[in-house]
């Protein structure tokens, strides 16, 4: 893909593309997602602590309202789906001239996920056990954040699952395909509002906000699978360039504004669980923050893809893009120990709330040791996967895929509901059968390319 043009007549050429001339601007993308994701996350997590001991932890949001607008740069799932959509637009067309079964190509991706995902909670159990054993201060006040970045996962793989249908929605209407899903979001947060008159819709976010979830979770769907369509018609050339860039900033920053101003909550994440919400379930805000980020990466393509080409930037885009996504997995397990050190050396982890002296210092603080604890962890990590099996091929019948999935998923809610204890104990037992479940047996000996997966997740397959 270059300057987001590349047609789907060139994807022959791209079986014989060597590594040297892979496509770096989607891996920045993509790397750069994650950091940010990472590091918001981190910023978020304000540790509470009595006595010098942590006893519990706020959110950002919770205690600065004016958080609200970083969300708009931090919220980067939309970019993130964006991306991968465009990455995987070809290998999805090229199986749907060929005949391949897209089930099989998304049991790759679940293993994919699955493998790694193992790894994550068995260490997780371990360190419940411990607490559990050795009385668990720290784990209590950290027990739901240690896994609520894995919804990301399952929203993921359920976005994937549909690639199949996206592709062939824009090969028969293109950027129609994007007005009618737009039209299907919009349409459901009216009728959750109750929308009955144009003089209403001046008050549209407060009337969705407070209608509860109902028939809004049809917009997990719709809205989530909205960057998905723009990415694969990204792809395909249907719109590029800066003067598409900008308008679809200056429209981001306009759509944003005026769902605020009718009542949507400023934030595009949440704090804590039963307040209003732009996330659970998705709102038409959301789209505002999609519009934003697809602008700026038009925006800026040519300027990027220009320093992609120096060798040493091409180098830790490599490397960011191989890490992205184990950092993501393990980074908050780092809140452990760096809880912990600030505790022994004293450090200000605990600096009120902004405004307060001290505040931002008591936050570099904190990320630094974030830092400094997920260092020996992604060592350990990725020592862990180089020597493990690398290539497993996945299950190519029905009812092992379906039930491997359903296992996957089911393991993945499980530890967001419940957190470390005892979530990530149901959430191991439903991810491990998901492994088992989802990869061939026995394994053959020469590993077919169309069902190979690796523990590589970002890859596209």
């Amino acid at each position: 893909m270059k300057q987001g043009t590349q047609k789907l007549d060139s994807s022959s050429k791209d079986n014989g593309k060597t590594q040297a001339s892979r496509d770096r601007y989607p891996d920045a993308l993509r790397a750069g997602a994650l950091l940010v994701v990472v590091f918001g996350h981190w910023i978020a997590t304000l540790p509470r602590l009595e006595n010098g001991l942590m006893t519990t932890t706020d959110h950002l949001l919770l205690v600065w309202t004016g958080a609200g607008v970083l969300t708009w740069v931090l919220q980067v799932v939309p970019l993130f789906i964006f991306v991968s959509a465009a990455v995987s637009a070809d290998g999805a067309q090229r199986r749907l001239e060929q005949g391949h079964r897209q089930l099989h190509w998304w049991a790759g991706r679940a293993l994919g996920l699955a493998r790694p995902t193992v790894t994550y909670l068995a260490v997780l159990v371990a360190f419940v056990l411990l607490a559990a054993y050795t009385g668990g201060r720290l784990l209590g006040p950290l027990n739901h954040s240690l896994t609520v970045h894995l919804w990301f996962l399952m929203m993921l793989l359920g976005v994937q699952a549909l690639l199949p249908l996206s592709v062939w929605a824009d090969n028969r209407w293109g950027l129609k395909a994007v007005a009618g899903l737009l039209l299907v979001a919009a349409a459901v947060d009216l009728l959750r509002a109750g929308i009955s008159t144009p003089g209403e819709l001046l008050e549209l976010g407060t009337r969705v906000t407070a209608n509860g979830g109902g028939i809004g979770w049809l917009n997990a769907a719709a809205v989530w699978l909205l960057p998905q369509q723009l990415g694969i018609a990204w792809k395909r050339g249907r719109f590029s360039g800066l003067g598409w860039g900008l308008a679809l900033l200056l429209l981001g920053l306009l759509w944003l504004a005026a769902a605020v101003a009718s009542g949507y909550p400023v934030a595009m994440v949440d704090g804590a669980f039963g307040i209003p919400s732009n996330l659970l379930p998705p709102t038409l805000a959301l789209v505002g923050v999609m519009w934003v980020q697809v602008g700026v990466v038009l925006t800026f393509e040519s300027p990027v893809r220009r320093l992609l080409e120096r060798r040493r930037i091409d180098r830790v885009v490599t490397i960011l893009g191989a890490l992205g996504m184990p950092l993501y997995l393990w980074h908050k397990i780092a809140e452990l120990p760096a809880a912990w050190l600030g505790e022994r050396l004293g450090l200000p982890i605990d600096a009120g709330i902004p405004g307060e002296a001290g505040f931002w210092l008591g936050r570099l603080w904190w990320i630094l040791l974030c830092i400094v604890s997920v260092a020996p962890v992604m060592v350990a990590v990725v020592t862990f996967e180089m020597r493990r099996k690398r290539d497993v091929v996945s299950a190519t019948g029905t009812s092992a895929i379906l039930v491997g999935g359903t296992a996957l998923l089911g393991g993945i809610v499980a530890s967001l509901a419940l957190g470390a204890l005892p979530g990530a104990v149901f959430g191991l037992a439903g991810v491990a059968a998901a492994s088992w479940l989802l990869r061939a047996h026995p394994q053959p000996v020469a590993k077919p390319a169309t069902h190979r997966t690796t523990a590589r997740m970002t890859s596209e397959q």
